[in-house]
């Protein structure tokens, strides 16, 4: 059970962080040249919101796990 929690919890926080950058990207935070192959921002901040929800939802359901 132990190593469950450890994979959940890293798999969490890196998709809670790609989630982010993604977003960050759809919102004009992060800047990108125009020529980029970012063409619909609503696209990347729908799915970053997403990929950031499952991450940290993954991050709390390893915090529920026992600690053995």
């Amino acid at each position: 059970m132990r190593v469950v929690r450890r994979v959940l919890t890293i798999v969490g926080a890196i998709l809670a962080f790609v989630g982010l950058f993604w977003l960050g990207q759809g919102m004009g935070i992060i800047r990108w040249p125009a020529s980029s192959f970012m063409i619909d921002q609503y696209l990347w901040v729908v799915t970053g919101s997403v990929t950031a929800a499952l991450g940290l939802l993954l991050v709390l359901i390893a915090r529920r796990l026992p600690r053995r």
